[in-house]
């Protein structure tokens, strides 16, 4: 639970001091720039949607974490990265599945992801929910 309470501000009762000399404004606080994402952070980041084996599955990318939901309750967590020009994302997930867990990136376009997971979940083609949106036809799930 979250109390705030303030004093001050309009009165003129005795004891009632203004904080800043009239006609003056104080600073507001310094917002830092987000960082700038370029390479493979940049081409990954957002929302992708696929579905498959009964399950659609949600990969979120944001700032070099990525996560995963999937129908059924499963919930992965961790990072997208890029090591030697390999796109890999790195998951743990809460309920102990390995499906999902080391994922390389294939490829990335604008619209279309593609990641052979290391487990169980083999290769998934994602594609790209545009402003938060799911697409309309997400992609198939296909194993190879």
């Amino acid at each position: 639970m979250l109390a705030l309470t303030a004093c001050g501000g309009g009165g003129s009762g005795a004891g009632h001091r203004p904080s800043a000399a009239p006609g003056t404004a104080t600073a507001a606080p310094a917002r830092t720039a987000s960082p700038v994402l370029t390479g493979a952070a940049a081409e990954l980041q957002g929302s992708w949607v696929t579905t498959g084996k009964g399950a659609i599955v949600a990969l979120v990318v944001s700032g070099g974490k990525a996560g995963v939901f999937a129908t059924g309750g499963t919930v992965c967590s961790g990072t997208a990265d890029a090591e030697d020009g390999v796109r890999t994302l790195r998951l743990t997930c809460a309920d102990g599945s390995r499906e999902r867990t080391v994922g390389r990136v294939d490829s990335v376009t604008a619209g279309r992801l593609e990641v052979t997971w290391s487990g169980g979940a083999g290769r998934e083609t994602y594609t790209k929910a545009a402003g938060g949106r799911l697409p309309s036809a997400p992609a198939t799930h296909t194993i190879r």
